[in-house]
């Protein structure tokens, strides 16, 4: 049985981020030869053409989508299973759609609002703030794994709004304020079965030792640098008092209709804000996330027994669903 695993070709200027899509596609291929799969590797460029006609001289029984941009734009992340779905070939995680409405977190966000589901005011207008006070933050609209955000992101007056929005503009794209909720962060992974869904275990990343000038955020810094004060003080943590148990149920009833809400498959992750008041906040919805050894998702599958092939074998199952 064959099949193929597309993942963005990595420029030889690439980031720390860009260049994880390596881990995963290694581990997954691993494992597909392991699950006696004939596996064939498959870099994606802006040649479609030859991607399309690569896809449709092989003809896979299924297709493993690891593709997170094309060269380095965020933006293009539908692009690959557009043309999938044109082919009729299988592939795992979600659709071109799903990826489109997650991906673009304006678009997400709006989403989200229409639904009755609570995520922070946010403006994508240049100047316009969104209807609520600072603090504020920037992020980038098409931007994943924490890019651009960090210190300097942080808007605190309405004054400095234009200044920082236009330098954050100019070197990341199209982006949008978003009112800073200020509290704890969890981060609840989802995985798909015959059944439905299912919820892996809340993880809450927790800012350690954080100076009170310090906005806590899950920056880029906290991500990827692993020599950083960002990194070494926001550990991930499973174990929750008992009085956490209502606000748990809560964070997986809203995961749970994030899925539903933007038909996602395969795996999915969602983030969130809770605020002092215990008031739950959606930042994002990560379609396809991140599943490298010291991902969140993987994280949280270890955390509920569940193997990396396991993982694998539960991506793959959905995709096949699909096509039935």
């Amino acid at each position: 049985m064959k099949s193929i695993v597309l993942y963005n070709e990595i420029l030889p200027d690439a980031s720390e981020d860009d260049r994880d899509v390596l881990v995963q596609r290694d581990m997954v291929v691993k494992t597909l030869n392991d699950m006696g799969y004939k596996t064939e590797l498959l870099p994606v460029t802006l040649d479609l053409k030859r991607i399309h006609d690569k896809l449709s001289g092989l003809k896979p029984v299924f297709v493993f989508n690891l593709v997170e941009s094309i060269t380095a734009v965020g933006r293009f992340i539908y692009f690959v299973p557009t043309i999938l779905e044109h082919l009729q070939i299988p592939f795992t995680g979600s659709s071109s759609d799903t990826l489109y409405l997650t991906t673009n977190k304006v678009l997400c966000k709006e989403r989200l609002k229409e639904a009755g589901l609570k995520t922070p005011a946010w403006s994508n207008s240049y100047g316009v703030a969104p209807n609520t006070g600072p603090p504020y933050i920037i992020k980038p609209v098409w931007e994943d794994a924490s890019v651009g955000l960090d210190d300097k992101a942080m808007v605190y007056d309405t004054k400095s709004l234009n200044s920082i929005f236009k330098k954050q503009t100019l070197q990341f794209g199209s982006c949008f304020s978003e009112t800073y909720i200020d509290g704890r962060e969890f981060n609840l992974s989802l995985l798909d079965s015959e059944n439905g869904p299912q919820l892996l275990p809340a993880a809450e990343i927790r800012f350690e030792e954080y100076p009170d000038d310090k906005p806590r955020i899950v920056g880029y810094k906290a991500k990827w640098e692993s020599n950083s004060f960002e990194y070494t003080h926001t550990p991930r943590h499973f174990n929750f008092p008992d009085s956490d148990n209502d606000l748990l149920q809560k964070l997986k009833h809203n995961a749970i209709e994030c899925w539903h809400l933007f038909k996602l498959s395969g795996y999915a992750r969602v983030d969130f804000r809770v605020d002092y008041k215990g008031t739950i906040w959606i930042l994002e919805v990560n379609a396809n996330p991140c599943i490298s050894p010291d991902s969140g998702f993987i994280a949280a599958a270890r955390q509920a027994g569940v193997t990396f092939e396991d993982v694998i074998k539960c991506i793959v199952s959905a995709a096949l669903r699909k096509a039935l």
